[in-house]
């Protein structure tokens, strides 16, 4: 893969969702991601998600379905080795970019924090992602995406229950985060090629997690005047059809809401748009003329109006939708028996895209990551003989 991002090296040596999802960015985009990969956390993760029980063909197909993992290089090694060690101190003078995603001062105590790495290589950019950052009262603080959608008050704006907050559902501040993080990495990998000097990039699930809040902060001085929880516009709507199937209406913008009023029979809504004391009385009534049809009908209703509006599309829907189709968000793969995996595209697309290869299974890459730093065939086995004989004792 070449890309906008050929020539970037980058060794990863994140495991969680925001860390893969910033590699992968990059990955996407032509940088060459070497992921480096522990053998006992692969055993843990196995075990916990049953992948133990497969068959070799299962587990590498498994593996190829893993969508943050794809255009990756593998290497399996386990950091606490002072062989691997070693190697990686060499591997890191070679890169443009450390990802990592370890509590703070683990990959320090380990001998591969951000000044051992940089020794020989003064213009590495080290991005460092976790929950809390490098700094605070809450830097050891454990925790995933709800607990940083918790401190930084994201989860108390979700849901529409008045009385309690909801989960999201989806993993909000783990792709805010990785996000966040590639762009922070980019930004600082620029500022290294003008200037020579690299830095170590902290980004926090919980910083990054604040932005999610930015408007409601842009709108109200004091966030307590906000509207709670569970309190919408009177224009935004969520509908259940009489199939049983639901749609969203967002006709914020008053020709907007004209035209949504007039095509559901109800133009009298149309001053009543702001009007709060009225909103009960409008949910209600509209609640109950979407209930009347299916959702196809609604939906062919709405689009002749010009108004906007959307199916609440599962998964399933989404990947069969025509417009994720023409815009290459929906793209197949291959797995390593031949058959087609379907995935995600690259939600961005930019010059010299290269078609991605799924991901492959842990240590593809050892022997040649390993000699591209002078290691012998020799010294590559006996430092994987190592590790296998300490993963079975340890």
């Amino acid at each position: 893969m070449t890309g906008v991002l050929g020539g970037l090296r980058v060794l990863d040596f994140s495991r969680f969702l925001p860390g893969p999802y910033c590699t992968w960015l990059l990955a996407d985009q032509g940088a060459e991601v070497i992921r480096v990969e522990h053998p006992r956390e692969l055993k843990k993760q196995a075990k916990v998600f049953g992948w133990d029980k497969l068959d070799p063909e299962q587990r590498a197909r498994q593996r190829a379905r893993d969508i943050l993992a794809r255009g990756k290089k593998s290497l399996l090694l386990d950091i606490g080795n002072d062989s691997a060690r070693t190697a990686l101190l060499k591997l890191a003078a070679t890169v443009d970019v450390v990802v990592e995603d370890y509590r703070p001062g683990v990959l320090e105590s380990l001998g591969l924090g951000y000044g051992d790495l940089s020794r020989d290589n003064p213009g590495l950019v080290y991005t460092s992602l976790t929950l809390c950052g490098q700094t605070g009262p809450y830097r050891d603080k454990p925790g995933h995406d709800p607990v940083a959608l918790s401190l930084s008050g994201v989860l108390s704006r979700t849901g529409e229950d008045p009385a309690a907050p909801s989960l999201m559902g989806v993993a909000a501040a783990d792709v805010t985060t990785g996000s966040h993080a590639a762009f922070a990495t980019l930004a600082a990998v620029m500022h290294a090629r003008a200037t020579g000097k690299g830095q170590h990039v902290d980004v926090a699930m919980a910083d990054c997690s604040f932005s999610l809040v930015a408007n409601l902060l842009s709108r109200y001085e004091n966030p307590e005047g906000a509207p709670p929880r569970g309190t919408r516009r009177t224009d935004l709507g969520l509908w259940q059809c009489a199939d049983g199937k639901w749609l969203c209406t967002t006709d914020m913008e008053p020709r907007y809401w004209e035209a949504f009023c007039t095509a559901m029979g109800k133009p009298e809504f149309i001053p009543w748009q702001l009007r709060t004391d009225k909103a009960p009385e409008i949910r209600t009534a509209l609640a109950q003329i979407f209930e009347t049809q299916p959702r196809s009908h609604w939906l062919r209703l709405l689009e002749a109006a010009g108004t906007q509006f959307a199916p609440v599309n599962s998964v399933s829907e989404a990947l069969q939708d025509p417009h994720f189709r023409a815009r290459g968000m929906v793209i197949e793969v291959e797995a390593p028996d031949g058959k087609a995996l379907r995935q995600i595209g690259a939600p961005v697309r930019l010059a010299n895209a290269q078609h991605p290869t799924s991901a492959v299974m842990p240590g593809t890459h050892n022997a040649q990551v390993l000699s591209g730093i002078g290691m012998s065939a020799t010294e590559v086995a006996a430092l994987d003989e190592d590790q296998t004989t300490k993963d079975k004792t340890g």
